[in-house]
């Protein structure tokens, strides 16, 4: 129950993610819900190669494909005036969506057996992966390159999963609110890893 729950947060909330963005570089119809349905699956497709699930199990999920194209239609169809409060919540959709895939992806390599190693992988490919091709679809430097903190908590997601500190529903759902709301707070807090700047002569 939890993975299908959780699926089903992180679809609705990168799709949405996906669509605005796609709406704020002005794509067409077709361009929104191309980009809000690589957004809410990319992620996905990226860790079943690496983990060796084959991509066509994505096909299987009908369910949430007609989750995340609603999701879309109901972005697409919001009255503008909502729309320009996108900036006040993208970020909130961004952290809810990076945590539930995370995490789904950390029991999706779990329930495999794979090594903490491969769990940790997954949990970062799987939460980060699909906001990474959104951002290099809409011509954006990709949130996680940068200085800001982003999938760290991707990280630390698959490592309390891989220890199996976190194994029934309700402490899965706190690790989610926990990773939710520290990514919340990082961005509000502008908290940011180390960085080297070099500079040309």
């Amino acid at each position: 129950m939890t993975w299908e729950v959780l699926s089903m947060i992180g679809t609705i909330a990168f799709a949405v993610s996906g669509a605005i963005v796609a709406m704020e570089e002005e794509y067409d119809i077709l361009g929104v819900y191309l980009l809000g349905i690589v957004t809410a699956f990319g992620g996905g497709a990226i860790r079943n190669l690496l983990i060796g699930v084959p991509v066509s199990a994505l096909w299987e999920q009908g369910l949430f494909f007609q989750i995340a194209l609603l999701a879309i239609t109901a972005v697409f169809l919001f009255p503008a005036n909502l729309l320009r409060h996108w900036q006040r919540w993208g970020n909130l959709f961004d952290a809810i969506g990076l945590s539930a895939f995370a995490i789904q992806g950390a029991i999706y390599a779990a329930k495999m057996n794979h090594p903490i190693s491969a769990v940790i992988v997954a949990a970062v490919l799987t939460g980060i992966g699909g906001g990474i091709i959104r951002d290099l679809l809409a011509g954006r430097k990709p949130i996680v390159l940068r200085s800001e903190i982003y999938a760290v908590w991707a990280i630390l997601a698959g490592l309390i999963i891989g220890l199996k500190i976190a194994t029934n529903s309700w402490e899965l759902y706190i690790l989610f609110g926990l990773i939710t709301v520290l990514r919340v707070l990082s961005y509000t807090f502008d908290w940011k890893l180390p960085i080297r700047r070099i500079r040309a002569l």
